[in-house]
């Protein structure tokens, strides 16, 4: 496996492997001068239906003799890449891991915020649902 995603060039626009780039919205990546050389020397632009864009975990799949180009993305995009990728039922469960991460961000600095303001404890763990463990352990 390897740590680059990969833009590749598809005969087969009906294939499942991988996602158009422009369906994930802006990807810094392709505004370098690099890959606008290599989709100059493809004669593709970047809303070509041949072009597709994979994980690091998904480029064993590209076909040996497919053009392709190693491309970095962050974690952001990288994260936006395999939700699109994903079936729609892992999909949902992402979802939902991502916005579980996003209420939970802070989530210590808000339960010693609680405590310091004189919610008591128990009524902390009723309103959140934590453990009362978790609970003291903001408060130290």
């Amino acid at each position: 496996m390897t740590d680059d995603a990969y833009l590749f060039l598809t005969d087969d626009t009906a294939t499942p492997l991988g996602v158009p780039p422009t369906s994930l919205g802006d990807l810094a990546f392709l505004e370098t001068p690099a890959v606008r050389a290599w989709l100059d020397a493809h004669g593709v632009t970047v809303t070509s239906p041949r072009l597709r864009l994979v994980p690091p975990e998904e480029t064993a799949a590209i076909a040996q003799d497919a053009e392709r180009l190693p491309v970095p993305l962050s974690d952001e995009e990288l994260s936006r890449l395999r939700h699109h990728g994903a079936p729609e039922s892992r999909a949902r469960v992402e979802e939902r891991l991502l916005a579980y991460r996003e209420c939970a961000d802070g989530r210590d600095a808000l339960l010693g915020q609680a405590l310091a303001a004189g919610v008591p404890l128990e009524r902390i763990v009723e309103l959140t649902g934590e453990d009362p463990a978790t609970v003291a352990a903001a408060a130290r």
